[in-house]
C-alpha cells in the first residue's frame, strides 16, 4: 500500500528534514521517500492539508477510560478513537477501573482490546492489590503481560515501608514505580487549592504542603533503595524544586504536569464549575509561572491531558459532591499553542515515550510511520461539538484554543479529524 504526504512541514528534532516542507511516500507501513516533491503513478491514499505539520506520533502518560466497568464514561473503543483523532499514537493507560487492573488477566485484557487499534494502548498496572494500598500486586507477571509501569491511580502510597519494598523489588526487571504525591492526612477531604479562594468560597483546601510533603519523603526513600520513580501530575512551584534538586544529586526520577495546572489557576472556581474540580487542584499564578519554568529547563519531563471522562451525574451536582476529573485529549494541541511555540508544543507532545518503553519514531526514510498531523495556525472557541469523548466534563469549554489536529498514521492506518 502506497500512502503519499504532501507538502507537510517536518516538526523533529530528531530528524535530518526538520522544519523542511517535504512530501513523504510511506509503503508497506515505512518511509520510503522523502523529498521536495514525490511523483507517484498512483497513491492508495493521498494526504494533503493547507498548511499541514507533521512530527512524531503524539504521546500521553496518564489517561483514564471507563472500561471495565464505567463504560457509561467512556469505552475502550471510542477512547482510543478519541485520542487518534487527537492526534495521539499512543497512550499510557491509569488502572483506576472496576476492577482494577492489578493482574496479568486485566493486562492482557486491555492489550487485547486495543490490538487492532491504530494507538497503542500501554497498560499501567496498580502498584498494589485492588490500589488498596496494603498489599503489593504482582508487578513482575503484569509487566510480563504488557505493563509498562505501577502506581495506585490518584493514591498516594501512604506506607512509606511499601514504597520502599515496591522499588526495591522492581530493579530486579527494570520496572517503573509511580507515586501520586499528596499525603492524605494533611489534605483530608479538600476539594480545591488551600488559598484565599478556598477561604472566600467557604470549600475545603489541599494545602501545597500535602504534595510537597509526599515528594520529600519519596524522594528519599529512592535515594534509599535506587530503582525508577515516577511521580505524576505534580502541580506547585516547590514540587519543581524538589525534583530539580533530586535529578541534580542523581536520582532516576521523572514527573509530569497535567496541561490543565498549566492553563488554569484557581480563580476558575469563582464559577463553582465542578468541571474544574481537578486532582491535583488548579493551584496560583506563581505555581504557573514555576511550572512552565519546569517544562521549559526540562526538570518536568512530560506533560499530560490526565484525561478523566466524567458521566454527568457525577459533575451535575454539588460542589463537594462532584468527583476529580477532566477531559483533556481533545484540547491538548489547542491549549499548548496558547502557551508554547510550535517547536517546543511539539518536544512535549511527543516526550515521555523513552520513561514507558517506546521508540522514539523519528521521521526518516526506511523507519516505520507514525506521524501525528496537524496546522498550528487558527484560533477558535472550544465548544461541546469539539468534544469527542462519550463524557462532555472538559474544563476547557468556551476556552480560545489554536490550531487544528488531522490525524494519526500508524504504518498504513490512517484515521482522519
Amino acid at each position: 500500500m502506497k500512502i503519499l504526504v504532501k507538502s507537510a512541514r517536518i516538526v523533529d528534532n530528531e530528524s535530518p528534514y526538520n522544519n523542511k516542507v517535504m512530501d513523504i511516500l510511506v509503503e508497506n507501513g515505512l518511509i520510503a521517500e522523502i523529498a521536495p516533491e514525490i511523483k507517484v503513478k498512483k497513491a492508495d491514499l493521498e494526504i494533503k492539508f493547507e498548511n499541514l505539520h507533521i512530527s512524531q506520533g503524539w504521546f500521553d502518560s496518564s489517561v483514564s477510560f471507563g472500561e471495565p466497568g464505567f463504560e457509561e464514561r467512556e469505552t475502550l473503543k471510542n477512547g482510543l478513537k478519541t485520542a487518534a483523532k487527537s492526534g495521539f499514537t499512543a497512550i499510557a493507560l491509569n488502572p483506576g477501573n472496576d476492577p482494577v487492573t492489578d493482574n496479568t488477566g486485566a493486562v492482557t485484557y486491555l492489550k487485547n482490546k486495543a490490538e487492532k487499534q491504530p494507538v497503542t494502548l500501554l497498560p499501567i498496572g496498580a502498584l498494589t492489590r485492588k490500589s488498596e494500598g496494603r498489599d503489593m500486586a504482582e508487578l513482575y507477571d503484569m509487566q510480563q503481560a504488557g505493563a509498562v509501569a505501577f502506581g495506585d491511580f490518584k493514591k498516594p502510597v501512604s506506607n512509606p515501608n511499601l514504597l520502599k519494598l515496591a522499588l526495591q523489588y522492581s530493579q530486579n526487571f527494570d520496572g517503573l514505580v509511580m507515586s501520586f504525591p499528596q499525603e492524605d492526612r494533611i489534605a483530608l477531604q479538600g476539594q480545591v487549592n488551600e488559598h484565599e479562594n478556598s477561604t472566600q468560597l467557604g470549600l475545603k483546601g489541599i494545602p501545597a504542603l500535602a504534595e510537597e510533603l509526599q515528594i520529600i519523603r519519596d524522594l528519599y526513600i529512592l535515594e534509599y533503595t535506587g530503582g525508577k520513580l515516577h511521580i505524576p501530575t505534580i502541580s506547585t512551584a516547590k514540587s519543581v524544586e524538589l525534583i530539580r534538586d533530586a535529578k541534580e544529586r542523581g536520582l532516576d526520577v521523572s514527573c509530569s504536569v497535567a496541561i490543565h495546572n498549566l492553563f488554569f489557576t484557581d480563580e476558575m472556581l469563582h464559577e463553582f464549575d465542578t468541571n474544574a474540580k481537578v486532582l491535583p487542584p488548579l493551584r496560583t499564578k506563581s505555581d504557573i509561572k514555576a511550572l512552565i519554568a519546569g517544562v521549559k529547563d526540562e526538570t518536568i519531563d512530560m506533560i499530560t491531558c490526565d484525561h478523566i471522562p466524567m458521566d454527568s451525574e457525577h459533575k451535575k451536582v454539588e460542589f463537594d459532591n462532584a468527583l476529580f476529573g477532566t477531559l483533556g485529549l481533545e484540547s491538548a494541541l489547542g491549549a499548548l499553542l496558547q502557551l508554547f511555540s510550535i517547536k517546543t508544543t511539539v518536544k512535549l507532545l511527543t516526550s515521555g515515550k523513552w520513561r514507558f518503553g517506546l521508540g522514539e519514531g523519528v521521521i526518516d526514510e526506511g523507519l516505520p510511520a507514525n506521524f501525528s498531523f496537524f496546522n498550528p495556525e487558527g484560533e477558535y472557541t472550544f465548544q461541546k461539538e469539539h468534544i469527542l469523548s462519550a463524557s462532555k466534563n472538559s474544563l476547557f469549554l468556551g476556552k480560545k484554543l489554536k490550531g487544528k489536529v488531522h490525524g494519526i498514521l500508524v504504518g498504513e492506518e490512517y484515521l482522519a479529524s
